[in-house]
């Protein structure tokens, strides 16, 4: 059989401790796994080396049948990714773990691997945030959602998200730690960049004077997040830690969690950078909400999937870490949803409020000799908490014939609807009727 899937097919090499030999090859056998062997000279305590192909699905519970009767985890495990395997047993070994449940499911071994390598070095992470930060600033700015997106791409944000989430299932507190501290330091390093950049563009007036962000929209949807903002945090932080643990490319799923993380935060920035602390506090919002939401669904996750650790001791540890985290990071999420079920709740008291003025403003008109033409509401210059504040209404007249005076009537409606003071403006063409000569 030929397997060409580079993500489905491992290749192991296992260090044979002295006189385990026998019982090691015997399980591998035992499980239809082709292998091979080579002596090892360099020492008394291993006596050799096997090699075996397993498909992806098989590692984790064939290691685990090896450390059971005498593989310790300090001899030397490799696993690394295989393009190709012939082999007559190897189909049948494949199809056998094809047909369990979660087929894609990588080892503890190599999803632990995964997260570290997700990764950067500390330079690399910091210049490349530094370098994303700029890049979104600049989209927002100039209201260009190509350019923001282009800032994802190349945005580092998902390695320390997987992270913490791996290394808290898993009981590696050194993993959790560092995950949680590129985070928060990349979280600094985003705000502190988009800052000082929007600071420098409105000091030379790099583009023309702005005197109310919420004008632009690419800004404006990061500044009142409601409860779909929560939805695709938690889409994001499934969608990473899914494609984390089947081994596949993590990088379409880096990008989404940017859009969850990167253009928020310098939003963030934007508005430090103006002095609108209402724009600030809505993107923040929305910004910790993200990233509480992630971490949260790739610990559940991950935790689901089955990736505690196999020490019972070490289980009992992970587990009472996972629950703690997940329980404040809920706790975290519900307090904010304060902010986000208001941004709901005030989204469809406006969409409503703005329906029953559309609809009874044209009753009205319809009432008179008039034809509705257009009607505009137009909403508080607010961040976030609108109100309508102006409502422009045209009507159609035919000609020589009087406008209706239905004003006092229109702004004494959208008043009563409105439940505030609304000012009102009737603008009025002159139509022709059908069948009417030009």
């Amino acid at each position: 059989m030929l397997g060409d899937a580079a993500s489905d097919v491992r290749l192991v090499q296992v260090t044979i401790p002295a006189g385990k030999r026998d019982t090691i090859l015997r399980a591998l056998d035992d499980e239809g796994v082709d292998y091979v062997v080579s002596d090892e000279v360099s020492g008394q305590e291993y006596t050799g080396i096997v090699y075996f192909p397993l498909p992806s699905a098989a590692v984790e519970p064939v290691l685990q049948r090896l450390r059971e009767i005498g593989v310790d985890e300090d001899g030397y495990t490799v696993i690394i990714e295989a393009n190709t395997v012939i082999s007559r047993r190897f189909d049948q070994l494949q199809e056998r773990y094809t047909e369990e449940e979660d087929a894609d499911r990588i080892a503890r071994e190599e999803l632990s691997a995964r997260a570290r390598d997700l990764e950067p070095s500390l330079p690399t992470y910091v210049l490349m945030t530094i370098i994303s930060a700029l890049i979104a600033t600049a989209g927002l700015l100039l209201d260009s959602p190509a350019v923001v997106v282009g800032s994802m791409v190349i945005a580092p944000l998902i390695g320390p998200a997987m992270a913490a989430s791996v290394g808290t299932v898993m009981g590696d507190t050194e993993l959790f730690r560092r995950g949680v501290k590129l985070q928060l330091l990349g979280l600094v390093v985003a705000v502190a960049s988009a800052t000082l950049f929007a600071f420098l563009v409105r000091t030379v007036n790099l583009i023309p004077p702005l005197a109310d962000l919420t004008a632009i929209p690419e800004i404006r949807e990061r500044i009142a997040p409601d409860f779909l903002s929560l939805v695709v945090a938690l889409g994001a932080g499934v969608a990473g830690v899914v494609s984390l643990s089947s081994g596949v490319s993590t990088a379409l799923v880096g990008v989404m969690i940017a859009v969850a993380l990167l253009p928020p935060a310098a939003t963030v920035g934007i508005g430090l950078a103006w002095g609108q602390p209402l724009v600030s506090l809505g993107s923040s919002v929305l910004l910790l909400v993200n990233v509480l939401s992630i971490n949260l669904a790739a610990l559940v996750v991950l935790w689901y999937k089955g990736y505690q650790p196999t020490q019972w001791f070490r289980t009992d540890e992970a587990r009472s870490a996972t629950v703690t985290r997940i329980g404040v990071l809920v706790a975290a999420i519900v307090v904010l949803s304060v902010f986000l079920g208001g941004v709901t709740l005030d989204s469809f008291e406006r969409a409503t409020t703005e329906e029953e003025i559309r609809t009874e403003a044209e009753e009205i008109v319809a009432e008179s000799s008039g034809t509705m033409i257009n009607i505009e509401i137009e909403q508080t210059n607010t961040a976030v908490f609108q109100q309508p504040n102006h409502v422009v209404v045209t009507i159609g007249v035919p000609p020589d014939e009087p406008t209706p005076g239905i004003l006092t009537e229109l702004d004494a409606m959208a008043d009563r609807t409105a439940g505030r003071d609304v000012s009102t403006e009737v603008r009025f063409v002159t139509v022709e009727r059908a069948g009417e000569p030009p």
